[in-house]
């Protein structure tokens, strides 16, 4: 097992499931992405960024998103109080996948 799988099993079953499907949808839209432990939360290499995900008690943080003025408007009903690049999706609502994609596919574009 491999420490982003470790960080995974620490938590309930229902919220391991959210972050295996935010794992393989990195691999799917990002097949060659270096999957490491940074900060203590899963990262994965988009381009010249990383991306993070960490879970907490009532929603997943996904870090970070900036400079994405296409999607500005899509991603503003995410964004965490008080931040400038953090996205909040609540446990008690689905994830929403293909935004997700979105944010990897652009951060993998960018210098």
């Amino acid at each position: 097992m491999n420490k982003v799988e470790t960080y995974i099993q620490q938590f309930e079953p229902e919220i391991q499931q959210r972050l295996l499907v935010l794992r393989k949808l990195f691999f799917e839209t990002l097949p060659d992405t270096e999957e490491s432990i940074r900060y203590n939360m899963p990262a994965y290499k988009a381009g010249t960024h990383h991306l993070y995900f960490a879970a907490y008690k009532k929603h997943i943080g996904f870090y970070p998103v900036y400079g994405l003025p296409e999607i500005e408007d899509e991603v503003s009903l995410y964004k965490a109080k008080n931040t400038k690049d953090s996205l909040h999706f609540p446990h008690n609502k689905p994830l929403p996948l293909a935004l997700i994609r979105k944010i990897i596919k652009l951060k993998s574009k960018q210098q």
